[in-house]
């Protein structure tokens, strides 16, 4: 029986994907075991991995890769090896509900496509479960940190990545029935890619992140030019000109794609991006 038709009759018993989903910083990682506490669901994927409880099923995580480029192919499951060992791990597990964390819906759903699962039946954004002050904090410790939540405890990432691991904490998940205080262990992690920096960064770095980012998103749209502004604020603004060629058909709007953009500097690269703003250049 191959991969295609056991996922086929896996959707057939009522697998349930959920989503959770919000810019970078915002505090998804965090959330993830009360959301997935509170609708039963059974496994998560986060950053490349396949977790169920406080165990680490399969994969890598992307905040355990050295520089933007391998984190970014990481999180989305690019290379087949790691998508192949996460799809066999699924498919060796009884379950009913997964949750899958992204910075996009564009992002949820080339996971799921990638790893053969239904597309989500619900959404949720991270807006609807944290307040804008807690958002707004978590975002500062990101963006002045450098500091990410992996929703295991810290002894699942020392076996793989023990330079990464920060601290640990605790998150109440509210109470069994019996009255026991249910609780969660995290980890606090600093990746190199996410470290504050010292220095602005380059404009030749600024294109290569750039550059990925569009190749992701759609290849055959080519970058002609990038420029970064630094902002008094510490944030960017981003201004990326593009080329198209005549007769390609892009299947999203523009703004997605400046989200796109914003999403993968921010998560991968450490950037907070104000804007971005994009020229277009028709070719060929």
């Amino acid at each position: 029986m191959n991969k295609l038709f056991q996922f086929a009759y896996s959707k057939l018993r009522g697998i349930r994907v959920y989503a959770l989903v919000g810019r970078s910083g915002t505090g998804k990682s965090h959330h993830s075991k009360q959301v997935a506490a509170k609708h039963k669901i059974d496994l998560i994927i986060d950053d490349g991995l396949l977790i169920k409880g406080d165990r680490i099923l399969a994969g890598h995580s992307a905040k355990e890769d050295p520089n933007f480029l391998t984190a970014v192919r990481t999180a989305v499951f690019d290379d087949p090896e790691h998508k192949n060992e996460v799809e066999d791990a699924l498919l060796k597990q009884r379950f009913r509900r997964i949750l899958i964390i992204g910075t996009s819906e564009k992002m949820i759903f080339k996971i799921t496509k990638r790893l053969n699962l239904p597309e989500p039946e619900k959404i949720i954004h991270i807006e609807e479960i944290s307040s804008p002050e807690d958002i707004e904090l978590a975002m500062r410790i990101r963006f002045t940190e450098g500091k990410h939540v992996i929703p295991v405890p810290p002894i699942e990432i020392t076996r793989s990545a023990p330079q990464i691991v920060y601290d640990s904490l605790k998150v109440f998940l509210g109470r069994a029935k019996n009255g026991k205080v249910q609780t969660s262990e995290k980890t606090i992690v600093r990746p190199e890619f996410s470290r504050p920096a010292k220095d602005d960064i380059s404009e030749a770095q600024l294109t290569q992140m750039v550059k990925h980012a569009i190749g992701e998103y759609d290849a055959v749209i080519k970058v002609k030019k990038v420029r970064g502004v630094k902002t008094p604020d510490s944030s960017y603004a981003i201004y990326v000109t593009l080329l198209l060629p005549i007769r390609h058909y892009m299947s999203t709007s523009i703004s997605d794609l400046q989200d796109y953009i914003s999403e993968c500097l921010e998560k991968y690269g450490g950037i907070l991006v104000k804007r971005v703003t994009i020229e277009i250049e028709e070719w060929g």
